[in-house]
């Protein structure tokens, strides 16, 4: 107990000090994220990783606080997933790349012995989902941080009921470091987590779900997950229908996430994360205590209606703006190649 309240410390003031470190190497280099209003630093995910690497292999080889069969190789995994993100933060990467590099890691924490075959394809698939979504998650200050570490926090809850202490330790120390990087990225954020801290984050808390839900029935486990990870599979879903009904590509990005949408409706950026994260901790809480035996299933069919009112309702708010005739948006670009050519 006094060991883990130590490494949470620990890795709270680590990732603090290394992402203060990690903003001016990024502003020097010029690995800025230019999707925004204002371009923001990256590496901060960096910074999550290696607080989190350290401190919890500081743990494994002293003895103090042992990870335990397969959860080293599950950090080992995730820690391969956040270097291919900081690939893409670095250098353009195309998203195929990442979802085949995060889909190869998890191929090798999926308890295929225990689940089989097909449910453990199924358990690969939604690890890889939830590592994209918390990535795509990375859209405002704060928001990523903040239900990441309510989501660890409650996987850490599940683990402690299993009596799986390694894996409990590391998802609190995964929590701790994400509350140090958020000191910087409240709004309004002065660095961001990008690709290498969200694939990292989402990897290791889905992986983590995935072996605490092993050996219980696959749909009262579906739901459970579900629940842990609702508002960042909710704002996939709303983005992938918004856009299929708008008829644009899936790979073409806009202001059309949970947040944006919010903002949107009058909200501040602080007020948007606040909300979208009192969502993740009911949605958490549910799940948890499903994973308990303390809710039924009702519980859980709450939180997918919720989530489901919460996406019909956000489509109907308008982010991408009256269409223009094709007619017009050539004269335009006619218009603008003569003015370039003098």
């Amino acid at each position: 107990m006094l060991y883990g309240i130590l490494a949470a410390t620990a890795a709270l003031l680590l990732a603090a000090v290394l992402t203060a470190l990690l903003r001016t190497l990024a502003l020097r280099l010029g690995v800025l994220d230019r999707r925004r209003a204002r371009p923001l630093p990256l590496l901060g995910g960096l910074a999550v990783v290696l607080a989190t690497g350290l401190v919890a292999g500081a743990g494994e080889w002293t003895g103090y606080a042992p990870l335990g069969d397969g959860v080293g190789e599950l950090l080992v995994a995730g820690s391969g997933v956040g270097l291919l993100g900081l690939v893409a933060d670095v250098r353009r990467v195309k998203a195929r790349f990442l979802v085949v590099g995060t889909a190869v890691a998890a191929g090798f924490v999926v308890p295929y012995r225990e689940l089989g075959f097909g449910v453990g394809l199924l358990a690969l698939l939604w690890i890889v989902f939830v590592a994209v979504a918390f990535r795509a998650l990375d859209h405002a200050d704060g928001l990523v941080g903040t239900v990441g570490v309510l989501t660890a926090f409650g996987v850490a809850a599940c683990a402690a009921v299993e009596v799986l202490d390694g894996l409990a330790v590391l998802l609190s120390v995964l929590a701790a470091a994400l509350t140090g990087f958020l000191m910087h990225n409240w709004h309004p954020a002065r660095i961001a987590l990008g690709a290498c801290g969200s694939l990292f984050t989402g990897f290791v808390l889905a992986s983590a779900a995935v072996v605490v839900r092993t050996g219980y029935e696959l749909a009262s486990s579906a739901w459970v997950l579900f629940a842990l990870t609702a508002v960042a599979g909710a704002d996939v879903v709303l983005v992938v229908v918004s856009r299929r009904l708008a008829g644009r590509p899936l790979s073409r990005g806009g202001p059309d996430h949970l947040a944006h949408r919010l903002r949107r409706l009058g909200l501040t950026a602080r007020g948007a994360a606040v909300l979208l994260g009192a969502g993740a901790f009911g949605a958490v809480l549910v799940g948890v205590l499903a994973h308990g035996g303390w809710v039924g299933e009702s519980g859980l069919w709450w939180v997918a209606g919720v989530v489901g009112m919460v996406v019909l309702g956000l489509l109907r708010v308008s982010v991408y703006g009256p269409r223009r005739p094709p007619a017009v948006q050539s004269a335009q670009v006619r218009a603008t190649l003569r003015v370039r050519n003098g």
